[in-house]
């Protein structure tokens, strides 16, 4: 990692809000010679399911029932994805980003997948493309020994299904999982019950550790799980905000 990007890396997560990102970007587009660069456009587009995690055996993803789409935004040899629940297409220089009022979940997902394009760009940050086909499962079995190791007797939050994920932790720690989806909310997932996102604060004040998906920094949810208990952000949305803020994520399997 280039030691002079060290002063970009100063926004705590608890201060973090979408202008302090802009600022970053802008600040970071302006000292690289990035901003006015016409030729170099940062174009993003809605990947298909198969793009997006290819053909994995598990067939409950949200990528692969249709029920969130990947932005991906691709800036000269950086590639970066986000997680949103709004596809679309987009086409503009660094600037026309920043110009976005980032007033929906598409135009933050643009926003954030450009972040982790410029930052992959920078070789500032890596594992900002989702993983496929199997690479899920081994990601969730590794997420067991990752648990054993930040936490002595977990008790887990987890916000946002993530089937392989819930599945294997759920057969060892005491985890409550929250959804947005109607179609899992209040039904049975792996032996767990998925609660509406209305029961959050009472399942974080249940937790001592929080798993949070990176959609909630697109969907504008993230402040609501910012609470006096370790949150680790799980995903390649969360590539580069984990960058400026210093925040856990964990993304096992990520290119």
């Amino acid at each position: 990692m280039n030691g002079n990007d060290k002063h970009f890396r100063s926004i705590r997560l608890d201060e973090l809000t979408y202008d302090r990102l802009q600022e970053k970007l802008r600040q970071i587009s302006e000292e690289y010679g990035l901003l006015e660069r016409e030729v170099h456009i940062v174009s993003a587009r809605t990947l298909s399911p198969e793009e997006s995690i290819g053909n994995p055996e598990r067939q409950d993803f949200p990528l692969v029932k249709g029920r969130e789409v990947m932005i991906e935004a691709r800036f000269l040899d950086g590639v970066g994805q986000a997680f949103t629940d709004m596809p679309g297409k987009f086409s503009g220089t660094v600037r026309e980003v920043l110009e976005l009022g980032l007033s929906d979940n598409f135009e933050r997902a643009i926003f954030i997948a450009t972040i982790n394009a410029v930052l992959k760009h920078l070789k500032w940050i890596d594992r900002t493309v989702h993983c496929k086909n199997e690479e899920p499962e081994e990601c969730a079995r590794n997420l067991v020994k990752y648990v054993e190791k930040i936490s002595t007797c977990p008790r887990i939050a987890f916000i946002g299904l993530q089937p392989a994920m819930v599945d294997n932790l759920a057969r060892h720690f005491p985890i409550r999982v929250t959804d947005l989806d109607p179609e899992n909310v209040g039904r049975y997932k792996y032996g767990v019950l998925v609660e509406h996102v209305d029961n959050t604060e009472e399942v974080l004040n249940w937790s001592n550790i929080v798993f949070a998906t990176g959609s909630t920094l697109v969907n504008n949810t993230y402040k609501s799980i910012l609470k006096e208990k370790p949150v680790v952000f799980y995903g390649v949305t969360v590539a580069g905000i984990a960058y400026f803020t210093g925040c856990q994520k964990y993304c096992h399997c990520g290119h």
